[in-house]
């Protein structure tokens, strides 16, 4: 059983979970929007995937754009971006899938596959 964050309305989500359930994966449904992950579970998930922080950032998102992250996270703290990130759901890359010793960001079917 994996925890799923999406944001239904993505297409990107939607593949996801299709690809999921067309697996028999079992999963959590959790919709980023209505409850944004906090600042400690985002700290976790950070740590635990040994991925660039800027890949927890939804770059095509319409808020990161509208804030101008491309041009303030660079001289941002890798605290600010984390207490940022935890605002709004909306700045989060998504799919997120979070087991128990693993975080996917974004849907990338090879990945999804050799974790799950």
């Amino acid at each position: 059983m994996i925890e799923f964050i999406c944001y239904p309305k993505c297409t990107t989500c939607q593949k996801a979970k299709k690809w999921l359930d067309d697996n028999k994966i079992e999963y959590e449904l959790r919709d980023i929007k209505e409850n944004n992950p906090s600042l400690a579970e985002l700290t976790a998930w950070y740590k635990m995937s040994g991925l660039p922080l800027k890949k927890f950032f939804n770059t095509s998102g319409l808020l990161y754009k509208s804030m101008e992250l491309k041009d303030k996270l660079p001289t941002m703290s890798e605290e600010e971006q984390l207490k940022l990130l935890a605002t709004d759901g909306m700045l989060v890359k998504r799919p997120l899938g979070i087991g128990k010793d693993f975080v996917l960001v974004g849907f990338k079917e090879s990945e999804w596959s050799e974790k799950l």
